[in-house]
């Protein structure tokens, strides 16, 4: 870090202090963090502090940092107010990559936590199993279901990990149209996808009736699963339900996302059986308990734009997503054709060449 950003973090510091000091409370900046998108001011209070005396002071904390919005947040044990960077910067799935160290089979990459580290997903992890992923128009749902999707394929052979993929708004996951782990053509229209989720579920029940192996698993990725089910008949529905309910032991692992995580727009039986929560800026702290099943996430003060939380088997983890241009979608695409699934898994070292932030500007 430079002089100048040392500077900076000094005199955030030192204005976070005062405002509070003016409203009687004692507070002590030990600790920063910085992350691609924001910083992260750790706060040590007086004994005796009300927490809520701090959360009720953000807006006044956003003026005087000169930012947008900050968000007060309490975890592991300590108090921490949030900044949004100035210049934020984002993560790219191919730079990330190369950060990773050999992953388990079916482990998703979705970004980096809040120490700066990449932070994965193991679906076949009894907490996750299948994944919701929840937000407000332009908080990076697509982008990171994307990246899951394709850090999945780029991690698993062909012949262990079989992929089906449902867009019913026809732009979020049809760049993945050429994927070699796709199972069937992406589905887009009502018929379509009854169609390929009979099939999964008649898999899932010769797998049960015969005690297969749940190999290849299946991953069903599902962009705006509201949407789906509002134009979907009955059938498509209890297809899915039937596949969250009993895909777990027969090697089928669901993520989908959805705008609205509401009982309306995912029926009570399906959000139930997906356990595993990735939560982007909501717009009210109702919606945010809607979308994340517990309490006091404040998934409300999220930043947008790929800032999301992670509730995981009770835990709740911040995280920045991973984002992967069109360019760089092409090129991994082209990259798992050529290779045919005849590698175990792709090192990062093969896309060495690959500009992300070059990739990013032609977009």
């Amino acid at each position: 870090m430079d002089e100048l950003s040392q500077d900076w973090l000094n005199y955030q510091s030192d204005h976070i202090e005062a405002l509070l000091a003016s409203h009687k409370i004692e507070a002590l900046v030990t600790g920063v963090q910085v992350s691609p998108r924001w910083v992260r001011f750790t706060l040590q209070l007086g004994l005796g502090t009300k927490i809520t005396s701090v959360q009720s002071l953000s807006e006044e904390l956003a003026l005087i940092l000169e930012a947008p919005a900050v968000r007060v947040s309490r975890s592991a044990g300590a108090l921490a107010i949030e900044v949004p960077l100035p210049a934020p910067q984002p993560i790219h799935l191919l730079n990330l990559l190369q950060d990773v160290p050999m992953l388990p089979p079916v482990t998703a990459v979705l970004g980096l936590n809040l120490d700066g580290e990449p932070y994965t997903l193991p679906l076949m992890a009894p907490e996750v199993t299948h994944v919701l992923i929840a937000g407000t128009t332009g908080c990076g749902k697509t982008e990171l279901l994307r990246s899951m999707v394709l850090s999945l394929a780029l991690n698993n052979r062909q012949a262990h990990l079989q992929i089906a993929l449902i867009d019913p708004k026809r732009r979020g996951l049809t760049p993945l149209a050429e994927l070699p782990h796709l199972i069937a053509p992406v589905a887009t229209t009502p018929e379509d996808t009854e169609s390929l989720l009979g099939y999964l579920v008649g898999e899932m029940e010769r797998r049960d009736r015969e005690n297969a192996p749940p190999t290849p698993r299946m991953i069903v990725a599902i962009d705006e699963v509201g949407d789906l089910l509002a134009v979907s008949g009955k059938a498509v529905e209890n297809a899915l339900v039937r596949l969250a309910q009993r895909g777990r032991e027969a090697g089928f692992h669901i993520i989908c996302s959805t705008q609205r995580p509401s009982a309306e727009a995912v029926p009570g039986a399906l959000k139930a059986n997906l356990p595993a929560r990735l939560v982007g800026k909501v717009a009210s702290g109702q919606e945010a308990l809607t979308a994340t099943g517990i309490p006091g996430t404040n998934a409300e003060t999220l930043m947008g734009s790929g800032d999301f939380i992670a509730v995981v088997g009770g835990h709740v983890t911040r995280f920045q997503s991973a984002y992967t241009g069109l360019l760089d979608i092409r090129r991994i695409v082209a990259y798992l054709n050529d290779s045919s699934g005849r590698v175990s898994t792709l090192s990062p070292a093969d896309f060495s060449s690959v500009d992300s932030d070059q990739a990013a500007d032609q977009l």
